[in-house]
């Protein structure tokens, strides 16, 4: 086999935008993300739903059941 082939792997923090600190290991030194599990809207169930334009409100009018 051949030597000094892999990067070297050690300890790094990942730094989420809404201030997280996750300590993990990988090949590069400090890694930030924009959104981690603490502050993503499927693990924190607070999910809202986006309206832009009126689409959801134009889309209620157009497909709502006449018979209701």
């Amino acid at each position: 086999m051949r030597e000094n082939l892999h990067p070297e792997y050690k300890k790094t923090t990942v730094t989420c935008a809404c201030g997280n600190e996750i300590e993990t290991a990988s090949t590069k030194d400090n890694l930030k993300v924009d959104i981690c599990s603490k502050c993503h809207p499927f693990f924190t169930g607070k999910q809202k739903l986006v309206d832009t334009g009126g689409r959801v409100d134009r889309f209620n009018k157009r497909y709502k059941k006449e018979n209701a």
